[in-house]
């Protein structure tokens, strides 16, 4: 969970462009980032894959309204509502998009090209039938901010008790950097997300990042297997948490418009 997931640079923007904030052309350079091209394939009436700027504007006259995120691990569908064809492509890919709307779903795949140095990345989007029913799982701006703070709590005294580099002032530099790099190069969210929103999405990076460096560095020592698996047991409620703020985050304006429409 250190990098911004692709699915949710896609519903972020593609929010935003489906309320008219944006226009085509800064959606599409927002979502492809440092990507070269994204796809998408499976697109009802295409017979093969279709730039990023016609997939929108498809979706819009199929009837989707707003775009959602999942980011699904094993055990846990996290923003997923069926059906298990599409559930499994998109646990498979650890993240998907859920069409708000219209019961369609996109799941990335991606692809690596070129030689070391100069490669470069592809993205196809699978468009799939998804069932339009509530996502497992994701909590509110609020349940999410208060999750966090406690988790946040949690995940630097567990590092601290397993001696981890996580913990310490290279989990400070490293965090640093992330912020830095992120305020150089792009918003935290796309215009017309609420403040709270960004704000969680903000500390469940923090929270995601925290995890990576305790999965990544690991103790001072040599690990063995069941140090491995105290720590993972220590990290799981942390890990899950911050991805539960961040579908919150990243759904946040299509909840807010379904609560708005009731």
């Amino acid at each position: 969970m250190l990098s911004e997931p692709r699915s949710g640079r896609l519903a972020a923007w593609g929010n935003a462009l489906l309320a008219g904030i944006v226009s085509p052309d800064d959606a599409v350079l927002a979502i492809v980032g440092e990507d070269a091209v994204h796809r998408v394939e499976g697109l009802p009436g295409e017979s093969a894959p279709v730039g990023l700027t016609l997939a929108l504007g498809r979706l819009r006259a199929l009837g989707v309204s707003g775009l959602r995120v999942a980011l699904p691990a094993p055990g846990h569908p996290l923003g997923l509502s069926g059906p298990p064809e599409f559930n499994t492509r998109a646990l498979e890919a650890e993240e998907a998009v859920v069409c708000h709307g219209a019961g369609y779903g996109l799941v990335p795949e991606v692809y690596e090209a070129g030689p070391d140095g100069d490669r470069h990345v592809e993205v196809v989007w699978h468009c799939l039938p998804v069932r339009e029913a509530p996502p497992a799982d994701v909590p509110s701006l609020g349940e999410a901010e208060r999750e966090l703070a406690e988790a946040l709590r949690d995940a630097t005294a567990v590092l601290a008790r397993l001696d981890l580099a996580g913990s310490g002032p290279v989990a400070e530099a490293a965090i640093d950097a992330y912020r830095a790099r992120a305020e150089q190069g792009r918003e935290v969210l796309a215009p017309g997300y609420p403040p709270r929103a960004v704000r969680v999405l903000e500390l469940a990076q923090r929270v995601g990042l925290l995890v990576s460096l305790a999965y990544e560095n690991g103790p001072g020592g040599a690990v063995s297997s069941a140090e491995m698996a105290v720590r993972a047991e220590a990290l799981r409620p942390v890990e899950r948490t911050g991805r539960r703020a961040q579908v919150a985050a990243y759904n946040s304006v299509v909840e807010e418009r379904e609560r708005g429409a009731r």
